[in-house]
C-alpha cells in the first residue's frame, strides 16, 4: 500500500504529511471530554492513516479530507463525545479563518485572530485604496531586509542575505519583535523606526511651540514623546518682553495635549506623551492635581520628578524649597510630607501622577558629560537627554523555555541577534529632525527588553509572587544585559564606539570600547505582545480567561493557553468553567481547581502590591535604562497602600513607579464585572482589540 507522504494545505501549498499532527488533534479532542489517553490517540491516528492510504493511493489528500476522516473514525470507534468536541473545534477554526478573510489578511503564520486584527489595523502595508498588500511573513521580511542593509555601511562584502534571514527568522518565530514604528515603517517611505523621544521645552514661546511642532512630526510617524516642563516659569510670574503674567507649565501642557489629539499618530495608534515637572517647581501642586478631572490631559501620563533631598524631607517631616526656574531663587517653602501626601492621594484617586526618581536616573546616566537627564518617554522606561531617541525591541521569554527549562543558549543567540538588529536600526532610520539624528547617533542607545515573562514562569512551574519568581527575574535579566553588553563591545570593535564614549561611565568603568551607551530597557510591549501571543512585558497575567472585543459587534473568548492545556490534561477543563473564570478573570475563588494550579496561575489583582514592586526592582537591578511596570491595585486599596508602594519603589532603587487602582477612572481598557453599559458582555472581563492587559489606562503607549 502506498504511504501518504504529502498533504494539500488550504492555501493550495503541498507540504510534507505529518501523522503526529493528527495524533495531537485527536488527543486534544479526547482530553476535552475527559476520555482516552495518548496511546488511544495513536491507535485512532493509525486508523485514520490506513483509511487515507486506501482512499488516496497516488493522490494528495487535503487538510479537509483528513479532518473528515478523523470525525468518522472517532464516531465509529465509540468516541462520539470526542467527535463532537473535534467538530466544534473545526467549526470554531473555520469561523476564525472566515473572520481573517473578512479582515482582508492572508494569515501565513497561524496567528490569533486578534493578532491579525491588530496587524490589519496598524501594521500591514495597504495600497492607496486601503487594501492590504502584504502578509505577516512579508511584513517581517520587509523589516528584516531594510534593517540588514546597515551592515553594508561597515562591510561592503557583508552577506546581507544571511543577516536578513537571521533577523527574519527570529521575528517569524515570534522570538523577538522590534517596537511598533519599526514594524510599521521599515522599508517604507516614512522610514521612522524609533519609539521613544524626549524633546526640550525651554522658557520661551518660541521653544514651546517648536516643541509642539516637533512633537507633531514625531507622533505622525508613530513615536511617543516625553517632556520636562520644569524650565518654564511659574504661573503669575513676570513675562519680561510684555510685562504680562505667565500662565505656567500646566496651561501649556494643554496645547500639547490638544495637538496630540488632532494628530493621533498618523491614524495608526493613539498619541502618547509623558509630562514631567520637578517637585521643586512653584506650580507643583497645580501639576499634581492637573488630571483630577477626567477628560483633561488625556494624551499625557504625568510624573513628578522627586529628588533625594525631597524624599529625605518627607521622612523627617521638614519643609523643602520651591525654586523659580527663571531666577533660580527660592519663592517659598512647603512641608514635604504635605506635598507627598497630595501626590499619593491624587494617584489613588486617578492613577496619576507617578513618580520619577530623578537622582537615581542620573546616577546611572551613561553620558553625564553631555548633560543631565530630565525626562523619559511616555511609559517611563526610557530616560533620555533632550533630542535623544531610542529604538526598542523585546525578546519573547515564553519561547525560551523548552521541556520545563530555560534554554540559555537559545536566549544567548537571540540576545546577540537582537542587539545587532537594534544597532542597525539606528543607521537605517529616517530621523524626524536633524537634532534628533545628531544626538541619537552620538549615544546610540538601544533598549532590548522582554515580554512573556509571566508565561515563562508558568512554563517553569514558578509562581509570579514568590522568591523563586524574583530569582528567575534577576537571573534572566542579568544574563540578557551581560550578553547584550558583550555583543555591543564586539560591534564597537567592528564599527567603533558611540561618539560620546570618551568621558562616559563606560570609559570610567574600564571599558575600552562600547557601541551603545545603553543596551537594555523593559518596555510595556502592548500590541507587539498581542502579535507574539504572549503576556505583556514583565506584567503578571491580567486574566486567565476573558472576552475580547475583536471587531465591531464580534467578541471571542480568550483563554490562557497554558491553563487550558493543564486543565485538559488534568481533567478539570470544561467550557462552562472557562465562562465562569471569564466573569472574574481570576481562578482563586473557584472550586474544583487544584491548589497547585491556583498557585501558579495568579493574576495582577491576585498579587499584593509588594510583589509588583519587588518584581520591578528585580528587573531594574540589571537593566541599563528603566522598567515600565504598572502596580495594579484592587478598587478597595487604601491611600496607605499607595504610600507603601511609592516608598518601597524608592528604597529598592527603582527609577520610577506608577500605580493604578482599578475603577479609579471611568474610562479604562480593562474591565472586570460589572462592565459599563456600553460593553457587549456586561458580566465578563473584557479587553479591547489592541490592548494587551499590561496597562489599564487608555493613555499608555502601546
Amino acid at each position: 500500500m502506498v504511504k501518504i507522504s504529502e498533504i494539500k494545505k488550504r492555501d493550495g501549498r503541498i507540504v510534507k504529511f505529518d501523522q503526529e499532527k493528527i495524533t495531537i488533534a485527536i488527543y486534544k479532542a479526547l482530553i476535552a471530554v475527559k476520555t482516552g489517553d495518548i496511546d488511544v490517540a495513536k491507535d485512532l491516528s493509525d486508523k485514520v492513516v490506513k483509511i487515507l492510504e486506501e482512499n488516496f493511493a497516488g493522490k494528495v489528500p487535503s487538510v479537509e479530507d483528513v479532518q473528515d476522516i478523523v470525525e468518522k473514525v472517532l464516531i465509529n470507534s465509540g468516541y462520539a463525545e470526542a467527535a463532537k468536541a473535534y467538530i466544534l473545534y473545526r467549526q470554531k477554526r473555520t469561523e476564525i479563518r472566515e473572520a481573517k478573510k473578512f479582515l482582508g489578511v492572508i494569515d501565513d503564520l497561524k496567528l490569533t485572530l486578534n493578532a491579525i486584527n491588530v496587524l490589519q489595523k496598524r501594521y500591514l502595508l495597504k495600497d492607496k485604496d486601503g487594501k492590504i498588500i502584504e502578509t505577516p511573513k512579508q511584513m517581517f521580511r520587509r523589516v528584516a531586509r531594510a534593517v540588514a542593509k546597515a551592515d553594508l555601511i561597515y562591510n561592503k562584502k557583508a552577506n546581507i542575505q544571511e543577516i536578513e534571514e537571521e533577523f527574519y527568522k527570529m521575528m517569524e518565530n515570534l522570538e523577538f519583535l522590534p517596537n511598533s514604528p519599526c514594524l510599521m515603517n521599515a522599508g517604507t517611505e516614512i522610514g521612522q523606526l524609533s519609539a521613544c523621544f524626549v524633546l526640550p521645552v525651554e522658557d520661551s514661546i518660541e521653544s514651546i511651540f517648536d516643541a509642539v511642532k516637533n512633537m507633531a512630526l514625531i507622533q505622525k510617524s508613530g513615536g511617543g514623546t516625553g517632556f520636562s516642563f520644569s524650565r518654564l516659569r511659574p504661573s503669575g510670574d513676570i513675562v519680561g518682553s510684555t510685562m504680562g503674567v505667565a500662565s505656567g507649565p500646566v496651561s501649556f501642557m494643554r496645547i500639547f495635549d490638544t495637538a496630540t489629539d488632532v494628530i493621533k499618530q498618523g491614524g495608526k495608534r493613539r498619541g502618547a506623551n509623558m509630562g514631567i515637572l520637578s517637585v521643586h517647581h512653584p506650580d507643583i501642586v497645580e501639576f499634581i492635581t492637573s488630571k483630577e478631572k477626567e477628560g483633561v490631559l488625556t494624551n499625557f501620563n504625568i510624573s513628578v520628578a522627586v529628588t533625594d533631598k525631597f524624599m529625605e524631607a518627607v521622612k523627617k517631616n521638614e519643609e523643602y524649597e520651591l525654586i523659580n526656574p527663571r531666577t533660580n531663587e527660592v519663592t517659598e517653602k512647603m512641608n514635604a510630607r504635605d506635598v507627598f501626601n497630595l501626590i499619593v492621594t491624587t494617584a489613588w484617586k486617578t492613577g496619576d501622577p507617578g513618580l520619577i526618581f530623578i537622582d537615581e536616573i542620573n546616577r546611572h546616566n551613561p553620558t553625564p558629560q553631555i548633560g543631565k537627564i530630565e525626562a523619559t518617554n511616555p511609559c517611563g522606561e526610557q530616560p533620555l537627554l533632550p533630542y535623544e531617541s531610542c529604538n526598542l525591541g523585546s525578546i519573547n521569554l515564553a519561547r525560551m523555555v523548552e521541556n520545563g527549562k530555560i534554554n540559555w543558549e537559545k536566549l544567548r543567540k537571540t540576545v546577540r541577534s537582537a542587539v545587532h538588529f537594534l544597532d542597525n536600526v539606528i543607521d537605517v532610520n529616517k530621523f524626524p529632525l536633524p537634532e534628533i539624528e545628531k544626538m541619537t547617533k552620538a549615544n546610540r542607545k538601544i533598549g532590548l527588553g522582554v515580554m512573556g515573562f509571566a508565561d515563562m514562569l508558568i512554563e517553569l512551574g514558578i509562581p509570579y509572587n514568590s522568591e523563586d519568581g524574583i530569582k528567575i527575574a534577576e537571573e534572566v535579566m542579568k544574563f540578557i544585559t551581560a550578553e547584550a553588553r558583550k555583543k555591543s563591545v564586539e560591534l564597537a570593535a567592528e564599527r567603533g564606539s558611540f561618539p560620546n564614549f570618551k568621558g562616559s561611565k563606560w570609559e570610567k568603568d574600564g571599558y575600552k570600547q562600547m557601541r551603545n551607551a545603553t543596551v537594555t530597557t523593559i518596555a510595556p510591549t502592548g500590541t507587539i505582545s498581542i502579535i507574539a501571543g504572549c503576556s505583556s512585558g514583565i506584567e503578571p497575567l491580567f486574566a486567565i480567561s476573558f472576552i475580547r472585543n475583536v471587531m465591531e459587534g464580534t467578541t471571542l473568548m480568550e483563554v490562557n493557553q497554558s491553563f487550558e492545556k493543564i486543565a485538559k490534561e488534568r481533567g478539570f477543563y470544561s467550557s462552562e468553567l472557562m465562562m465562569e473564570i471569564a466573569k472574574k478573570g481570576s481562578i482563586q475563588s473557584i472550586e474544583n481547581i487544584p491548589a497547585d494550579v491556583k498557585r501558579i496561575f495568579v493574576t495582577a489583582f491576585d498579587i499584593t502590591p509588594e510583589w509588583h514592586v519587588r518584581m520591578q526592582a528585580a528587573f531594574q537591578k540589571y537593566t541599563d535604562n528603566a522598567v515600565s511596570k504598572t502596580v495594579n491595585l484592587p478598587n478597595d486599596a487604601t491611600i496607605g497602600d499607595v504610600e507603601k508602594v511609592f516608598w518601597l519603589a524608592y528604597e529598592l532603587k527603582c527609577k520610577g513607579i506608577t500605580i493604578y487602582r482599578y475603577g479609579s477612572k471611568k474610562e479604562q481598557v480593562l474591565y472586570v464585572t460589572p462592565v459599563p453599559k456600553k460593553k457587549v458582555l456586561e458580566s465578563y472581563v473584557t479587553l479591547e482589540t489592541d490592548e494587551s492587559g499590561g496597562c489599564p489606562k487608555s493613555s499608555c503607549q502601546v
